[in-house]
């Protein structure tokens, strides 16, 4: 039994499909992010700060800020660090990373939080926060590559 031409045509371009997206997965990279955030909130919130991404061993500064809406209150200092991952070039971590999310900290307190931005780089963050926060909010933050 011989297949046909046209089955045979749609074999090698669903296979060379396949192919394109498994080789530009494997060229997605990762690195680490480390940054600290100051937020204050009183049902409306705002925050901000800066770190470092480090990527092929060479370290990039970024800026950190965002805003919340919903039930929070109180400031905080929260530290962040951890993991960046399916990026291809330093840039593809700028942008803006959206999560829900519920928690607080009286004193010290623990996060952890993935996010994934527009161009699909996903942040694996864990952190310790400072200060008084009380929040069952709808937060984002934006980070970008200094200059």
């Amino acid at each position: 039994m011989t297949i046909s031409s046209r089955f045979r045509s749609v074999a090698v371009a669903a296979i060379a499909a396949a192919g394109v997206s498994i080789a530009s997965a494997a060229h997605a990279d990762s690195g680490t992010i480390r940054f600290s955030v100051y937020k204050a909130a009183f049902f409306i919130g705002g925050s901000g700060g800066d770190g470092t991404l480090t990527f092929h061993g060479k370290r990039y500064p970024i800026s950190v800020g965002g805003v919340s809406g919903g039930l929070a209150f109180g400031a905080s200092k929260t530290y962040f660090q951890g993991r960046v991952s399916h990026i291809r070039r330093a840039s593809d971590v700028t942008g803006v990373y959206g999560a829900a999310g519920g928690g607080g900290a009286l004193g010290k307190g623990a996060q952890v939080i993935v996010m994934t931005n527009d161009k699909g780089a996903q942040l694996e963050l864990t952190g310790r926060q400072v200060g008084l926060q009380v929040n069952a909010d709808l937060s984002g933050i934006s980070i970008a590559l200094k200059r």
